[in-house]
């Protein structure tokens, strides 16, 4: 198992039955392949759909049925199609339980950075910014480090924001932290064969640690 699916296995675990959930593009799309059998939730594309279905078979590709990223997909019973106007509604107006979405950084205040990096090139930030602020909870899918080895969780953001004070939850590779508003970061899970001193020596910020710290169990 690569760190991309373990990273979505673990976040899979979040949604809980009913939930209305909005995936953002890349690897946070990948949750829906793992969600367990016996929860039931419906997803949101911000492009019109409510009920969304697994990602369609070659065979099976319908060019009306994309999600916010281009990709095709398939819908469940009862869907739903909409215009923008609409589905930013949906989600300006707190209908959205979850939202998982990617990240350049992470700081301990729950801001986040995840549209640009200045001087690249960079495709827009698409939805996120409403997403973030519109959805109960935001979680946080990503690696723990830059390509380069910088942390991207850090103390605080030095890229563009995204939002302020909106992230709930990260889950990387090596750990599961909460950021606890008014406190910072709280260090719930890590991946089994780290320590502790692995996952701060990785993190850009001071983690506290939870009484309840546990390794993170994926199904397979």
């Amino acid at each position: 198992m690569n760190n991309r699916e373990f990273i979505v296995r673990r976040i899979a675990q979040e949604f809980k039955d009913g939930d209305v959930v909005n995936l953002g593009i890349g690897m946070p799309t990948l949750a829906v392949d793992y969600i367990p059998d016996h929860v039931q939730i419906m997803l949101q594309a911000e492009n019109g759909i409510l009920g969304v279905g697994p990602k369609a078979a070659k065979s099976e590709e319908n060019i009306d049925c994309i999600d916010s990223g281009g990709s095709f997909v398939t819908t469940m019973a009862g869907a739903c199609y909409f215009d923008s106007a609409v589905s930013f509604s949906i989600i300006r107006g707190g209908h959205v339980d979850i939202t998982v979405l990617g990240a350049l950084e992470v700081d301990e205040q729950g801001n986040l950075a995840s549209w640009m990096i200045p001087g690249k090139k960079v495709p827009g930030m698409g939805g996120a910014m409403d997403l973030v602020v519109g959805a109960k909870r935001v979680i946080i899918a990503m690696d723990h480090v830059s390509k380069d080895g910088q942390p991207k969780i850090v103390k605080a953001c030095k890229l563009p924001l995204t939002a302020v004070h909106v992230v709930n939850t990260i889950v990387t590779e090596m750990a599961v932290i909460e950021v606890i508003p008014g406190q910072g970061l709280m260090l719930m899970e890590i991946a089994p064969g780290l320590t502790v001193e692995d996952v701060q020596q990785a993190t850009g910020a001071e983690l506290w640690i939870s009484p309840d710290l546990k390794a993170i169990a994926v199904a397979v």
